[in-house]
């Protein structure tokens, strides 16, 4: 459990009520919580992933030392059929779904584990090597993390894209979108459109209510 606030005061008050219903241990200051990392500074605080970045590398057995700088190929178009089958498609799925957690706290992966993510029904081969490519991306940006000022302004600043008929089987578009508070990264998403756009400027206009929605 997390209990957080701006008034020290209360925060104790809240632990002393719950030591008397409960048996709880204190831990402290945030750390570390389910996989996250967080640093406080007199600036601000930082979360990320490192040590579960780092767990997954060697999970997966990815000893080699190649890096790369994007976590995927430009105009790269997965389709069902490219490949042969996996044996084991249970694994896929399961470092697949890592990835997924990991997204919460890196953006810059969020369109690769979506376009992924779509493939765990019946992965290939060539998915699982898309997939060893996101890992030689994290491997070489494994210390990135999203900062939070403690001086950041309260106004919300959002930006919106939308690639149109993106997907080669069904030639949907797809919506991405981002949200800061202040200069601080809050909110990401990318998402498969629910219906096909007939031109990228309604495929944009979708987006757009995608983000106008969550920013509402």
């Amino acid at each position: 459990m997390i209990i957080t606030g701006d008034d020290p005061e209360y925060i104790a008050f809240v632990k002393a009520r719950l030591r008397d219903q409960f048996l709880m241990t204190d831990l402290g200051p945030l750390r570390y919580f389910l996989g996250i990392e967080v640093s406080s500074t007199s600036n601000g605080f930082y979360i990320s992933h490192e040590k579960y970045i780092q767990d997954l590398l060697t999970h997966d057995a990815l000893w080699d030392e190649r890096t790369v700088e994007t976590p995927m190929e430009l105009n790269v178009k997965l389709q069902l059929t490219d490949g042969d089958p996996l044996s084991d498609p249970t694994r896929y799925r399961h470092l697949v779904g890592s990835l997924v957690y990991l997204a919460v706290t890196r953006p810059d992966i969020s369109y690769p584990v979506h376009i992924l993510s779509q493939f765990v029904s019946a992965p290939t081969t060539v998915h699982y090597s898309h997939f060893l490519r996101v890992l030689r991306y994290l491997r070489g940006t494994i210390t990135r993390r999203l900062f939070f000022s403690r001086s950041s302004s309260l106004q919300l600043q959002c930006y919106s894209y939308a690639t149109w008929a993106s997907d080669p089987s069904d030639r949907r578009s797809l919506s991405a979108y981002c949200v800061f508070l202040g200069g601080s990264l809050i909110a990401w998403k990318t998402k498969k459109q629910t219906a096909v756009s007939r031109s990228s400027v309604e495929a944009e206009l979708r987006a757009m209510a995608l983000l106008t929605a969550e920013v509402t």
